[in-house]
C-alpha cells in the first residue's frame, strides 16, 4: 500500500481529513519495538534473541530476530505552531531541532509536520537533515491548534519504510481546531508501528495523548513552559536509539481481534517497555 496517499489527501482537502487508512494486519510477522533498561534506567545493549519471552493472547512465541543499533531510524517530527508558540518557543524549538540534527546518523531519515489550524508537510521524509531547520526558520505561528489532525498525519507518513519509526510530538495546549477525534488516533495506534514520544506543557496535557504513547510503547514528557527542549528531544533520540525491534511470526492465536502482548526479558533487575498488543 501506498503510505503517502493518505497524507497526500490529508493535507489537501478537509474532507479528506476524516478518512482513516486501511492498514494491514501484520499477522504474517509481528515486529515490537522494545526498550530494555537496568534499574538505573541505563539500556541493556547485550541481549539476544534467547533472552526475551514474548506470549501472544497468552501463548508462548519464538522470538525470530532481535535486532539492536543495526537499523536505520525514521524520525518524524510533528511540531505545533499555533499562536501560542509564537516568540520564545518558536526559538526553543529551532535551538532543539538543530541539536536533534547533529544527533542523527547519516542514512537516518526525518521529516517535519507542523500544525496549527492547518497540517502542513514541511519535509517528507529523506536524509536531508537541514530541511527541519530551514523549515522552522521560515514558519510563523499563528491561529489555532489541531493536535490530533497533526498527529494522524505523522502517523500515517511514519508507516512509509521498513526502518523503525519514531514520532516525536511536540505540542504546549489543549486541541482547538481538529477534524479527527481522538479515538481515530488512538485506534490508528493499536494497527501501526510507529512508535510515538510526545512533549506536552505542563498543566496542557491532551486526554488522549499518555494512552497514545502507551499503546506504541513510547513515554509521555511533560516539561516547563519556559524548558529548554534540546535536551528532551536528545534524550528521545537516544533512547529509541537503543532500542531492540523483535520479529516474530504468531503461532496457535487466531487473526483478527486485539492480541494482548506480554514481553519479558530473562535477565534479573531488567525493566521492558513495549506497546501492550495489536490490532490483529
Amino acid at each position: 500500500m501506498n503510505r503517502l496517499a493518505p497524507i497526500a489527501a490529508l493535507l489537501c482537502s478537509t474532507t479528506a481529513i476524516a478518512m482513516q487508512p486501511t492498514f494491514s494486519s501484520r499477522i504474517e510477522g509481528v515486529r515490537i519495538d522494545v526498550l530494555v533498561t537496568d534499574s538505573s534506567r541505563r539500556p541493556l545493549r547485550d541481549l539476544t534473541a534467547r533472552d526475551f519471552v514474548i506470549r501472544d493472547n497468552g501463548v508462548l512465541q519464538t522470538v525470530d530476530v532481535a535486532s539492536f543499533g543495526e537499523l536505520s531510524l525514521n524520525v518524524g517530527l510533528t511540531f505545533d505552531l499555533s499562536d501560542s508558540v509564537a516568540g520564545a518557543r518558536h526559538e526553543q524549538l529551532k535551538k532543539a531541532s538543530h541539536a536533534l540534527k547533529q544527533s542523527l546518523l547519516p542514512a537516518d531519515q526525518v521529516s517535519l509536520i507542523t500544525f496549527n489550524w492547518v497540517v502542513a508537510m514541511r519535509c517528507p521524509p529523506s536524509t536531508n537533515h537541514a530541511c527541519i531547520e530551514d523549515a522552522l526558520a521560515d514558519a510563523k505561528p499563528d491561529g489555532e491548534t489541531a493536535l490530533i489532525d497533526g498527529v494522524f498525519a505523522g502517523m500515517t507518513i511514519g508507516e512509509w519504510d521498513a526502518g523503525r519509526s519514531l514520532q516525536m510530538v511536540f505540542s504546549d495546549g489543549m486541541d482547538t481546531a481538529s477534524f479527527l477525534d481522538s479515538d481515530r488516533v488512538l485506534d490508528l495506534g493499536r494497527r501501526s508501528d510507529v512508535v510515538v514520544y510526545p512533549v506536552v506543557t505542563k498543566g496542557a496535557r491532551p486526554d488522549f495523548i499518555e494512552e497514545l504513547a502507551s499503546l506504541t510503547g513510547g513515554r509521555l514528557y511533560e516539561v516547563d513552559r519556559d524548558a529548554e527542549l534540546a535536551t528532551t528531544f536528545k534524550e528521545i533520540l537516544d533512547e529509541f536509539r537503543f532500542r531492540y525491534l523483535l520479529t516474530y511470526t504468531p503461532k496457535d492465536v487466531q487473526k483478527g481481534g486485539w492480541h494482548k502482548l506480554e514481553v519479558k526479558v530473562n535477565r534479573p533487575g531488567a525493566r521492558v517497555r513495549a506497546r501492550p498488543g495489536y490490532q490483529g
